[in-house]
């Protein structure tokens, strides 16, 4: 049995992640900043930099899924400091104490959300790897604070591995849930020209990167989670339209976009061209490759 402790673990990745972690026999503990309310939960002040020490006791992989929401309300400055700090205080607490059980032989492995946002959302002639640099527009720059807050356990010799995600599609929540009602009465819409790059993964291979960094020694760094066939908007809407056999004719125009979401509609109707190249070269091979495997396997409990 493995014991898996997860930070984030309320959240509509940690909550898949705890269900299938548990269907498979495995043993999952999580830090709660509440009072803790069972033996299988541990108490944590990450803004403190603060975790109860027997958190980590007999822990084989650590899941880091903390952050606030990004794309649930506007970026007012308060919002803006909120995402930052819910980020990196957390992955700041978690690696400082790996760090310090690290010379006492070898310890868990730090499993460690991160974003495909990193790249930004300028078109590219070719797609974003692991090896590109970070844009320098606010969200890539959370994530380059957020991956730097991993460097005490880099440096204490842990083994962290550094999930660049693309929004996770599955009909159980995240982005899709949200457009459930709206496709299903004939208002899905493309977003701009819908000739923008759009990065995703279903909850399956998401799950499978997650249970594939636990178990693969050699893994280490990031890892972008995105399709290796990469899909534009306007190729997802008439997917997503296709599945579910409704119209898919209307299109939001990217002045209306703008006007309404702010400096988060550019994570709509922005530019995110990346591929999982570390995860192709590294043997990895996804259950859904390409834009229509994914929608198909986010919509099966639909």
């Amino acid at each position: 049995m493995t014991r898996w402790l997860l930070a984030g673990a309320s959240g509509f990745l940690g909550t898949a992640l705890r269900v299938r972690l548990a269907h498979e026999g495995n043993e999952v503990v999580r830090v709660v900043r509440r009072e803790p309310a069972t033996v299988t939960e541990f108490a944590w002040d990450p803004d403190r930099g603060e975790l109860d020490g027997r958190a980590l006791d007999g822990v084989d992989v650590v899941v880091n899924l903390a952050g606030a929401g990004v794309a649930d309300r506007l970026w007012t400055a308060k919002r803006r400091e909120l995402i930052l700090s819910s980020r990196v205080n957390t992955t700041a607490t978690l690696a400082s104490a790996l760090a310090d059980r690290a010379g006492a032989g070898q310890g868990p492995v730090l499993i460690q959300a991160s974003g495909i946002s990193v790249y930004g959302t300028k078109p590219t002639a070719v797609p974003h790897t692991e090896d590109s640099a970070a844009a320098l527009d606010y969200l890539a720059q959370v994530v380059v604070h957020w991956e730097a807050a991993t460097q005490a356990a880099v440096t204490a010799g842990v083994r962290v591995v550094v999930l660049r995600t693309s929004p996770v599609l599955d009909s159980s929540g995240g982005p899709l849930r949200l457009m459930k009602l709206p496709w299903s009465l004939g208002l899905g819409a493309k977003l701009g020209d819908g000739q923008q790059w759009m990065p995703m993964i279903s909850l399956e291979d998401y799950l499978r990167v997650v249970f594939w960094a636990a178990t693969n020694p050699d893994a280490a760094g990031a890892y972008n989670l995105t399709l290796p066939q990469p899909a534009t908007n306007a190729e997802f809407t008439d997917a997503l339209a296709s599945a579910l056999h409704r119209p898919s004719f209307l299109a939001a125009p990217s002045v209306v976009v703008r006007t309404v979401l702010g400096e988060l509609a550019e994570q709509l109707v922005g530019d995110i061209h990346a591929v999982p190249a570390r995860l192709t070269r590294e043997g990895f091979t996804f259950a859904a490759a390409d834009v229509k495997a994914t929608i198909a396997r986010a919509l099966e409990r639909y």
